[in-house]
């Protein structure tokens, strides 16, 4: 933790300000026995900012599902992402990353799905979806699938 306050301490002002105040309000450090589990607890804690240092970078590419954007390896740095390599800096913060990713243009298309059945999957699906309805109480629900079992 020295190092740190070292290099807080080498910062100008109002930087080594705000770095201090984020590391004593903010920061956190987790030790972790394993990979797998530091992986687990990056993705419950879901960063805004993930940087990885560490061997096996393919394996933690492969591995890690929530953050909002992911800095692999001793060349790459989140300054690097922030302010010239990336492709935004607006990032999923608080743990939104457990569902959502950085601003794209996919953020900006419209995403729509639609279904089709035929008849012996309509069968199928009405006899279920009757079921699960009644069990939660939908009615209304039940019956609309229960009249499609009529017409198959």
């Amino acid at each position: 933790m020295n190092r740190v306050h070292v290099l807080m301490a080498s910062l100008p002002e109002p930087n080594a300000s705000a770095a201090r105040a984020a590391w004593e309000d903010r920061a956190e450090v987790i030790l972790c026995d394993t990979r797998e589990e530091a992986a687990t607890m990056s993705d419950t804690y879901a960063p805004e900012h993930l940087q990885v240092q560490a061997a096996h970078l393919d394996w933690w590419l492969d591995r890690l599902t929530a953050y909002g954007s992911l800095f692999l390896g001793r060349d790459t740095t989140v300054s690097f992402g922030d302010k010239a390599a990336g492709p935004n800096h607006v990032l999923p913060t608080n743990g939104a990353a457990r569902y959502t990713g950085g601003l794209s243009v996919h953020k900006f298309t419209k995403t729509v799905t639609w279904q089709r059945c035929t008849p012996d999957a309509a069968h199928e699906l009405a006899q279920r979806t009757a079921r699960i309805s009644r069990m939660e109480g939908m009615e209304g629900h039940a019956r609309a699938a229960e009249i499609r079992l009529r017409r198959s």
